[in-house]
């Protein structure tokens, strides 16, 4: 099969295109970096080099292909990462129909069912309704739950004030994903032989666990036994984020997302739609989590 796969060398599309080279597809991995041409090309795949706000490049990159992989990545960089996600998503659906692909695996999200109140994951949303609009196409929509790497954003924490936390409370229980895990279900969808035209959703999750024993169990990786979740306010939590140099509506999209997991309203789809849970589970991601603290300026 050629398969399109988006991301670049990210943690998910690496292991992705490593995998499906493996498995004997031909792979082209897209990315805006040129310095990454021969990175891409050492795993054996093809580097297609432009930017995603170019629709004809993606027409022309998309041609041929049996399916594509499409992520939308850098909206934590936008102000208004809602809109960045729909311009993205509308470039991609005008590719698609332009190029005729017909097999499309979309990175979205869990909480994207809802339409209001999730933050920053408002634009899966809205990605998946305007890919969703594409006629004829096989869609799946591949919704990941919290991602295990989205803590080494609380590593300057720990290190300046000792303990770990959001505007969510401790015993919540999360379901936590591995990048790897969302690679591999990607893989799996991306060469499923004759999907049928027509929109699927599949989570993707690998443990699930409080946030209480998360810190202990990254505490425990660090030598720090003693470290707690603490849980904030949605104002704490907000002031926080503006005091480390976040532009407002970056902290909003935060302290919204923590907000929707704390009430329960982000994963109340996927607790109707559990999936069977991935392979890498806490403690694991916690020995990743001790290496990139110690190497931590």
């Amino acid at each position: 099969m050629k398969i399109i796969v988006t991301g670049s060398l990210g943690n998910i599309s690496r292991p992705l295109a490593t995998a499906l080279v493996q498995q004997g597809h031909a792979v082209t991995v897209i990315s805006s970096q040129p310095e990454r041409r021969a990175a891409i090309e050492a795993l054996g795949a093809t580097a297609a080099i432009g930017s995603f706000e170019d629709a004809d490049f993606l027409a022309a990159t998309f041609a041929g292909a049996d399916a594509l992989y499409a992520m939308i990545g850098g909206g934590h960089r936008e102000l208004d990462s809602r809109a960045y996600f729909q311009r993205i998503a509308r470039h991609y659906a005008q590719a698609i129909e332009q190029a005729g692909v017909r097999r499309v695996v979309h990175l979205s999200s869990w909480g994207a069912h809802r339409g209001q109140g999730t933050g920053g994951i408002l634009g899966s949303h809205d990605a998946e309704q305007i890919l969703a609009a594409v006629p004829g196409l096989a869609l799946t929509h591949l919704r990941p739950t919290s991602f295990f790497t989205n803590y080494y954003g609380f590593v300057g924490m720990i290190k300046g004030v000792g303990f770990i936390g959001a505007n969510c409370p401790g015993n919540y229980r999360v379901a936590l994903v591995h990048p790897r895990d969302i690679a591999a279900a990607a893989a799996e969808e991306l060469t499923r032989p004759a999907a049928p035209a027509g929109r699927t959703i599949r989570y993707v999750a690998s443990d699930e666990r409080t946030q209480d024993e998360v810190a202990q169990a990254l505490g425990t990786a660090i030598c720090r036994p003693d470290l707690r979740w603490v849980a904030f306010t949605d104002e704490q939590m907000r002031a926080n984020l503006l005091q480390n140099g976040l532009p407002a509506s970056t902290a909003a999209d935060i302290v919204d997302i923590y907000a929707s997991m704390g009430s329960g309203a982000l994963a109340e789809d996927y607790a109707q739609h559990k999936p069977a849970l991935g392979k890498v589970k806490l403690e694991e991601f916690a020995q990743e989590f001790a290496a990139a603290f110690e190497n931590s300026k």
